[in-house]
């Protein structure tokens, strides 16, 4: 009876001598090392609009949302929301979820149909992989960033309805998706193209509206949106935008958006004043962009490995291995700084890293610190 615990430590031993042992830190409200790890990078998630937003909801409408949305969760603060977010995005329609990775299963699920191809980025989000096996369609993982290798793809299978499938900065190493350039290619063979802006929604293009209306595709028929509030927005949840007969297609038939509970009303508060933050937050993304082009210029400096330029608030530091970027990471805590730690199987290439999130809320000081720590803890 108790051999399965045994298989289980087994392999929690293997995990450990690879140096892929993971583990649960918990933070105060009042810590005090620079946050370098979090995804908050316009510093909004502790706005006071934001705060204050989010705790006249919780004191109206309590705690939770009670239910499903088809039930009792929806409010009229998440009507808001989803028109709010719509108008922003330029779809016409949209439908928010209780997380991104719940919105991007159900937006893989919603697009694949029977004999539906769909083809994905090899540096794909796990929410976007899950949701490609989940479907149970026929899935072929391309080259990253390759429209030429999208277009072989299609072209060997003509006529076949297809789904293209891509984060517009990738959630790993911080590079963009030539997305002009693979909407051309889906547009040419007739498939649709699902960008996940999640590390790109308040952070790139007109008023932070994304990656897809940096690219000037908002709005195009043709291209599906998802993304998470819990990033540039500061909250919680997930989205969905695009054509209406796609929202009423999930909200009639999406397990993850009609069996899940919604979204705390207070979240949807706090996120919808988030929002009105980074329509406005020009500032705070010039910001952002000169301190993620200093942390590039100081790595690099020092000799370490940054790959390409980032497009978005995600620094990637390469380390010399699992065990390697654990210590390195670790070290940096312990002088104050909390960065990422990614290592296999989280990374697409198998390759361990550090990840640096810059956040244009840390103040200066502390950020310039930071990126000496992280210099002077290199392996």
């Amino acid at each position: 009876m108790a051999d399965w615990l045994a298989g289980l430590r087994r392999r929690a031993q293997l995990r450990a001598k690879a140096g892929l042992t993971r583990e649960l830190r918990p933070r105060t409200a009042d810590e005090t090392h620079v946050d370098l790890a979090g995804n908050d990078y316009l510093g909004l998630a502790r706005h006071r609009a934001v705060a204050t937003a989010a705790t006249d909801a919780l004191r109206r409408y309590g705690l939770g949302a009670t239910g499903s949305r088809l039930v009792r969760g929806s409010t009229d603060l998440h009507a808001a929301l989803e028109a709010e977010l719509a108008g922003w995005l330029g779809a016409h329609g949209a439908l928010v979820y209780s997380s991104g990775y719940l919105a991007n299963l159900g937006a893989v699920r919603a697009l694949a149909q029977p004999r539906t191809l769909l083809v994905s980025d090899a540096h794909n989000h796990a929410s976007l992989v899950d949701g490609c096996r989940l479907s149970g369609a026929w899935t072929e993982v391309v080259a990253h960033a390759d429209p030429a290798a999208v277009a072989a793809v299609l072209a060997a299978q003509p006529g076949r309805p297809a789904v293209v499938i891509t984060e517009s900065v990738f959630s790993v190493d911080g590079d963009v998706a030539p997305l002009a350039a693979l909407h051309a290619v889906t547009r040419r063979h007739g498939a649709l193209l699902l960008v996940d802006e999640a590390h790109a929604l308040g952070v790139l293009g007109p008023a932070g509206a994304g990656g897809v209306a940096a690219a000037g595709l908002a709005g195009e028929p043709d291209v599906l949106v998802t993304a998470t509030l819990s990033k540039a927005l500061g909250g919680a949840g997930g989205l969905l935008a695009g054509p209406e007969p796609l929202i009423r297609h999930v909200i009639d038939t999406g397990r993850t958006f009609i069996f899940d509970t919604a979204l705390p009303p207070a979240v949807a508060a706090g996120v919808h004043a988030a929002i009105g933050l980074a329509r406005d937050g020009q500032r705070l993304r010039a910001e952002l962009a000169g301190r993620v082009a200093a942390a590039v210029r100081r790595f690099t400096g020092a000799g370490l490995d940054v790959g390409g330029p980032p497009a978005g608030g995600v620094v990637s530091i390469a380390a010399p291995g699992p065990e390697a970027a654990l210590a390195w990471a670790n070290d940096c805590h312990d002088r104050g700084v909390a960065v990422g730690c990614f290592r296999p199987p989280s990374t697409p290439d198998g390759r361990a890293r550090l990840r640096i999130t810059v956040n244009a809320g840390v103040p200066r000081a502390d950020f310039d610190r930071a990126l000496d720590v992280i210099v002077e803890c290199a392996p």
